[in-house]
């Protein structure tokens, strides 16, 4: 399992680096890219809360740092596993995973024909469904006939799910292949209680895995105007830097001191910090993707595939916050804290 430490991160890093990049921009070659990862059981990641939460959290920033289509498809991968490793579910060999669990009000999964062994049949549309043009299995919420909410296990390769090309127009994040699933009478397996995937510690834990991911990218960003303030002394170029590294040691202190939370309490509820370690993050990323294109122009936007791939894709992954509306669900938890909870 990888989470033994810097030696562990390094290996990541080093078969990230053989990956050539511009390939990784086809569904086709991310999921060949996944696969690599996984054969070299760098998916195997430790569990959140399990006392090595930062160490997963490095992995998923390490991958993010290389390209951010590929982080989507391996942090789905990944927070699959935990889960099913969470429920004692087995895993097929050499399969790889997407985490579905959008609940818009157009596309809904219902299940019927539940068996005792914990088959299902699936019936419905499945929306924002990362990577399904390209991997084996789907972990997908949906909906049972008591009105209760139930993660299901489903093989993508069978009669009765068909993958469409409907969902997903963006420029950023292109790869992913966001579309959409339908199912019909698709045979699933239940996997854990009803509720099971709100219900559990790791679903908070998993959401500031998704921060790690942001960090990962923006620290990219922030690595190329370091560089050009290196070597060019341009004070307006060094304000921006100083901005931006305020920002971000800001966010690296902000995932520290959570991680730490979580392993510290890992059956807590960890809403609290991961939401404020998010907002953070979000907050920083922002700043950066702003000061990187001040203090360089359009350099990076247009000269640059690496960066101008970045700069497209985190924009779009940082969507995955809600915004003013996580904020204000933030502001409502920390309206009802003790006075001392700011205290240094």
């Amino acid at each position: 399992m990888i989470g033994s430490g810097t030696r562990s991160v390094e290996r990541l890093q080093a078969l990230l680096n053989e990956l050539p990049h511009p390939a990784l921009q086809h569904p086709e070659a991310l999921v060949q890219a996944l696969q690599q990862l996984c054969d070299e059981g760098l998916d195997q990641l430790p569990q959140p809360g399990g006392g090595q939460t930062l160490q997963r959290w490095q992995a998923l920033a390490t991958v993010a740092a290389r390209d951010l289509s590929l982080c989507k498809l391996y942090e789905g991968h990944t927070d699959a596993l935990a889960i099913l490793r969470h429920y004692g579910a087995p895993v097929p060999a050499r399969s790889t995973w997407g985490m579905w669990a959008a609940e818009p009000s157009e596309a809904r999964v219902t299940l019927e024909a539940e068996q005792r062994d914990g088959s299902v049949r699936l019936h419905g549309r499945k929306a924002w469904c990362s990577g399904a043009t390209v991997l084996s299995h789907g972990l997908l919420t949906a909906w049972n006939a008591r009105g209760e909410q139930q993660l299901v296990a489903v093989a993508l390769g069978q009669p009765g799910v068909r993958i469409t090309g409907e969902g997903w127009q963006a420029v950023g994040m292109a790869a992913t292949q966001s579309v959409e699933i339908g199912f019909e009478a698709a045979y699933g397996q239940l996997i854990g209680p009803p509720h099971g995937y709100l219900a559990r510690p790791g679903f908070w834990q998993g959401g500031a895995g998704i921060a790690a991911c942001w960090y990962g990218a923006a620290a990219v960003l922030g690595e190329a105007l370091r560089r050009h303030c290196a070597e060019r002394d341009e004070p307006h170029a060094l304000a921006h830097l100083g901005h931006l590294d305020s920002a971000l040691v800001a966010a690296a202190s902000a995932l520290r001191d959570c991680a730490g939370w979580i392993d510290a309490n890992p059956a807590a509820d960890a809403e609290l910090p991961v939401r404020r370690v998010r907002a953070v993050v979000e907050y920083s990323a922002t700043a950066v993707i702003e000061h990187v294109g001040r203090a360089l122009g359009a350099t990076p936007y247009c000269r640059d595939a690496r960066l101008a791939r970045l700069l497209a894709d985190l924009p779009v992954f940082l969507r995955q916050s809600h915004a003013e509306r996580d904020l204000a669900a933030l502001g409502q938890l920390a309206a009802h804290q003790p006075q001392e909870s700011w205290t240094l």
